[in-house]
């Protein structure tokens, strides 16, 4: 299959739709007058034109950010720690203050691009932007921006899997429902569902889970400030059901069978060992050096994120080397992820903006530069643990059973 191949232009439009008019607002779509900064990939330049428009019908104001593939080994290979370190702070927190939105897409030629570059050098430059990204997670957190993530298909990412780029956007028109008369009301249906599920989990008082199978033995402290998210139109698709744990109750093992595409690497047959929330151990069968430069983030040896996927509500049937897929995949088992690093400070069970930094970090809400997702698919159970000791299975065979 050609790498010239796009998707009809109708379903690139229904894409633009589900993410202006649902993903933003967390589902309920922008609003006239709003500020919106698509970030595209060169070569998604038609995804970017259809953003464009729509969110230009719905009156909103588009800044486009079209982004050069390619470039990244030379930036780093010729950069120096200075060039890396550099941040423009007045212009970053102006923008900051200007977006309303963010609307990123991912397109990714080569996943490799970046594996023969010092891993220090990438996570240098990715460690500069936390300021920029800590004033936007504020900003979420009051309720005054919005964000969403999406793929567009590469002949790279579908060779990788075994696909045709053709069926590899099939995968990509089942899972967000573009082959829908109205995308929309079906990702709406989808948010009600997931609600459902949010609220039990949210009405039964969990202390922590304990995850169970051939590749885990996890006890993740959940804890009476917490709450599980998802369907906001974070990512689309997004089907996980997650909350952010107490990292310093995080104990035992876990292998994640799927590979890690990340930073223009890969990394694959990851085991970690936690003891008391911390990452003891660590190791890869491939792509192992990377992995432990990422560890070496502060506080990346921490977890702040625990996910499950119910096979029911995912269409994703084929793995696609790209996390946002990945993490949703739906398979006879269903989908778990952790993920090492900064935790999601709206899974705080109350009102997060008028939470202090010393609070965050007394409740156990880790904070980090990084936020790497890492998946497994095997057959693994979910027993919570209740406040009163009661234990109750919550999720078997790939899919939630409360």
């Amino acid at each position: 299959m050609s790498d010239s191949y796009q998707p009809p232009q109708n379903i690139i439009d229904k894409y633009a739709h589900v993410l202006v008019n649902f993903a933003l607002n967390s589902g309920a779509g922008v609003k006239k007058g709003e500020v919106v900064q698509c970030s595209v990939p060169d070569v998604a330049k038609p995804m970017a034109l259809a953003l464009q428009n729509t969110l230009l019908k719905a009156g909103a104001h588009p800044i486009m950010r079209l982004i050069p593939t390619g470039f990244d080994k030379d930036f780093y290979t010729l950069a120096n720690d200075e060039q890396l370190s550099f941040f423009p702070r007045e212009f970053s927190r102006a923008k900051a203050e200007l977006l309303d939105h963010q609307i990123s897409i991912i397109a990714e030629p080569d996943s490799s691009e970046l594996s023969e570059v010092n891993p220090h050098k990438i996570m240098l430059a990715r460690n500069t932007q936390k300021s920029y990204r800590d004033w936007l997670v504020d900003k979420e957190n009051h309720g005054k921006f919005t964000w969403t993530v999406a793929l567009w298909g590469v002949e790279a990412k579908a060779k990788e899997v075994g696909l045709s780029l053709k069926d590899y956007w099939q995968q990509i028109i089942d899972a967000c429902f573009l082959d829908e008369v109205d995308p929309v009301a079906k990702w709406k249906e989808i948010l009600a569902t997931q609600e459902e599920v949010k609220n039990k989990l949210n009405d039964m008082k969990i202390e922590y889970v304990l995850v169970k199978g051939e590749d885990v033995d996890l006890k993740v402290k959940i804890g009476a400030n917490r709450i599980w998210q998802g369907g906001s139109g974070r990512n689309i698709p997004s089907f996980e059901i997650f909350t952010s744990p107490d990292w310093r109750e995080v104990d035992g093992w876990i292998k994640f069978n799927e590979p890690l595409y990340r930073y223009g690497n890969i990394i694959k047959g990851i085991y970690l060992r936690v003891e008391h929330g911390l990452i003891v151990e660590a190791k890869a069968t491939q792509g192992d050096k990377f992995l432990q430069t990422m560890l070496e983030t502060k506080d990346a040896n921490k977890f702040g994120e625990f996910s499950m996927t119910d096979k029911r509500m995912s269409r994703i049937t084929h793995v696609m080397a790209e996390t946002l897929f990945d993490e949703n995949i739906g398979g006879r088992y269903g989908n778990s992820h952790l993920a090492i690093g900064m935790a999601y400070k709206d899974c705080f069970r109350g009102d997060p903006s008028k939470v202090t930094p010393q609070e965050w970090e007394d409740m156990g809400f880790n904070d980090s530069a990084e936020h790497t997702d890492m998946m497994t698919t095997t057959d693994r159970t979910v027993t919570a643990v209740l406040q009163s000791g009661k234990e109750v299975l919550i999720y078997q065979d790939g899919q939630f059973v409360i």
